[in-house]
């Protein structure tokens, strides 16, 4: 899928500024800005490179002066915030944008166009911009137009801000075809080249007071100063495209090196498109949606300093984290034709189970976080999904994850977890009022703003679902110790006992604790429906999916808490603080979708007339929201309330990975009626004409 936008979209600041493209390499690097290339975030950049020494992300070349020089006048390309102003003012030469294979940006000076186009070479910290003239027909260019670049770097953390200092080493040295200059020690080298005529002038200074709106709405320090290497003088002709690398290595011949590698990624790029875009959906088929979810996919999808498969959690600023990995996986690889990457990561979180324990987070030096309880637990479930998309594979569940599933059950029921006891029932408890162990984790000041100690609804679930599998895996193993039908039996019972609620129409707590329980409506409970193996009588699980559709699903996802609920959220803005404290009271989350499509298509009677009020609602967040935020891709959550503005990361992996999920269910469920969707979907999105539907029904 293409997103374009004209002259008005591009114009529109208030709106371009909030619509984002991403590049990625798959080695967890990527390249970001907005529609009209004027960094709103610390986070943006033209070379965001993923390092192992020093760890973590760093903002390389943030950004860009461009300008076009052509009978003794200068017209500028690029764009930046600065203290009550925008300087250059580049976006008012912006006539397109087309977001598709890569970005390409297209900017009209009178009789001549200039052609700016992005790229990141997969498996190479290469970004790679392409710089074409076209002029109309029977207009003859004064002398040899030029263009003029200043690299502006920042070269910190991404996490960070830098200011202009003495540390830093100002001195560039020639490169083939280029210059490279080493700001930092500790950092790498830059190098800038050129496929081209060219000439470049060393001129170091500092471009400051830089701003970055977005970090200011989000209550960070939003100013920094960039460095000026010098200035790249560059000759364009029309018919022959200028190639610009920046680099953390030197690239050996780039007049031929920059041709080919951008002419072989570009034709790779467009066969895949053409692919997606001839496809239409039918029972066994997916179509142009799943197609371009599963593209996008490919930007979550990594390999690590190790060399290892991972999953990045969301752009800008998370890293690998065990609880979205296992959750992602196979909406990212099953689900998006990537299988056997998906088979690699399930291998690698086995190896790196710890005393039954999948790790919270990676580290890029193997010292990971085993600070989750529930990671463990969705590990099985991803095992799950992998016998159901590749049933093929049993000898390799035997022989690799059976022994990990193992170590975790007898972890969790030996009382070697921290904060993790199995009670008399079989019941799971979790966590103290201090701690936050489960995905809504957020704490201010300290403490957890969701207090989920005790027994959580999907904790229980998850282990429910986790022994009943071991189970069915002792019993085709021939190991029949794992058969404990007697205890499943009686962790029903006790279930149901403790979390069922008769009221607003039966539905179940979120937390039980020996005082009672926790009796706030949320999406958890869902699990107890959706799972492989339900820990909850099949005669419940329409109330349970009743009550969420009635309170919690919204065009985007569901909510974290209804709205009947006297802690409800549903904005979520201001400082970090502010934020923390709505992150699960009542914001949206789209990973929930997997879930409830899951549970919706378990409990329908009518199949077919399920899947199409699920695909109507559902509309805005693929026809509204894709091309309005990371555009192609899908935020980590969304406001309460209408109009639920998107926030926090512009493509988080679950977000992508369980839509995709939910939509490979239901055209399989009902396939006429999903082309149908699809079709009138797309014909919404190519019209730019979409209608809102009703976004919250009350109950009765």
């Amino acid at each position: 899928m293409r997103f374009l936008f004209d002259q008005q979209s591009c114009q529109n600041i208030r709106r371009s500024l909030r619509r984002e493209w991403l590049e990625t390499n798959g080695l967890g690097d990527y390249a970001s800005s907005t529609l009209i290339g004027c960094n709103t975030r610390k986070y943006h950049g033209l070379l965001v490179a993923e390092l192992s020494d020093p760890p973590g992300r760093h903002v390389l070349l943030s950004t860009m002066e461009e300008s076009f020089m052509a009978g003794g006048r200068e017209c500028f390309l690029s764009c930046r915030k600065h203290p009550d102003v925008f300087y250059p003012r580049g976006f008012e030469y912006l006539e397109e944008v087309e977001l598709g294979p890569w970005p390409r940006f297209v900017y009209r000076f009178g009789d001549v166009r200039i052609v700016r186009e992005i790229m990141l070479i997969p498996g190479r910290r290469l970004t790679i911009i392409r710089y074409s003239l076209e002029a109309d027909a029977g207009v003859t260019l004064p002398g040899v137009p030029q263009l003029r670049l200043k690299p502006l770097l920042a070269f910190r953390n991404a996490h960070d801000l830098t200011r202009a200092n003495m540390a830093l080493q100002v001195k560039t040295w020639p490169a083939a075809s280029g210059f490279v200059v080493r700001p930092y020690n500790q950092l790498p080298a830059f190098y800038m080249q050129v496929a081209g005529t060219f000439a470049f002038h060393p001129s170091p200074e500092w471009c400051r007071n830089v701003r970055y709106p977005v970090e200011a709405a989000r209550g960070f320090a939003d100013e920094e100063d960039l460095f000026q290497p010098g200035v790249l003088d560059v000759a364009l002709l029309p018919g022959k495209p200028v190639y610009l690398s920046a680099s953390t290595e030197e690239i050996e011949m780039p007049e031929m090196t920059l041709l080919g590698r951008w002419s072989t990624e570009a034709a790779r790029r467009t066969a895949l498109e053409a692919k997606s875009e001839a496809a239409k959906p039918s029972a066994d088929r997916a179509g142009v949606l799943e197609g371009h979810l599963s593209w996008e996919a490919r930007h979550f999808r990594v390999r690590d300093a190790q060399g290892e498969p991972s999953v990045v959690a969301g752009y800008h600023w998370f890293g690998a984290w065990g609880r979205d990995t296992c959750i992602a996986l196979p909406g990212l690889t099953f689900c998006a034709g990537r299988a056997q990457e998906g088979v690699s990561l399930l291998l690698r979180l086995g190896r790196c189970a710890r005393g039954g324990l999948i790790p919270n987070v990676f580290s890029p030096n193997g010292q990971h976080a085993y600070n989750s309880v529930d990671a463990s637990l969705w590990y099985v479930w991803a095992v799950q999904q992998m016998l159901v998309a590749m049933p093929e594979n049993g000898v390799l569940v035997r022989e690799q994850c059976w022994p990990v599933i193992k170590e975790i059950i007898n972890a969790y029921r030996g009382g070697t977890v921290p904060f993790v006891r199995v009670d008399d029932e079989g019941l799971l408890h979790v966590g103290t009022p201090e701690t936050q162990l489960t995905w809504m984790d957020a704490t201010v000041d300290g403490r957890p703003v969701t207090p989920r100690h005790g027994c959580p609804v999907e904790m229980n679930a998850l282990w429910y679902n986790t022994l009943a599998f071991a189970r069915e895996l002792g019993r085709r193993y021939d190991e029949p110790a794992w058969d404990r039908t007697d205890l499943l039996g009686q962790m029903r019972t006790a279930f149901r006992k403790r979390f069922w609620v008769n009221a607003r129409g039966g539905y179940l707590a979120d937390v039980w604790r020996p005082e009672g329980q926790d009796r706030s409506l949320r999406p958890n409970q869902i699990f107890a429906v959706s799972l492989p193996y339900s820990i909850l009588h099949e005669d419940d699980w329409p109330f349970v999916v009743e009550a969420v559709r009635d309170e919690l699903l919204t065009p985007f996802g569901l909510r974290t808490l209804s709205p009947a609920e006297s802690g409800y959220r549903p904005s979520y803005g201001g400082g970090p603080a502010s934020r923390d404290s709505a992150y699960h009271q009542g914001t949206v989350w789209p990973w929930l979708l997997g879930a409830y499509t899951d549970a919706l298509l378990r409990t329908a009677w009518d199949t077919d007339n399920a899947v199409a009020e699920l695909l109507e609602m559902l509309t805005p967040l693929f026809a509204e929201h894709l091309p309005a935020v990371g555009v192609g891709n899908i935020s980590e959550i969304f406001g309460g309330d209408p109009p639920h503005e998107p926030d926090g990361c512009i493509a988080q992996a679950w977000s992508v990975a369980e839509s995709l999920r939910a939509l490979q269910l239901l055209r399989r469920a009902a396939p006429a009626i999903y082309a149908k969707w699809e079709a009138a979907l797309l014909t919404r999105l190519e019209s730019g004409v979409v209608s809102r539907v009703e976004t919250w029904r009350k109950r009765g």
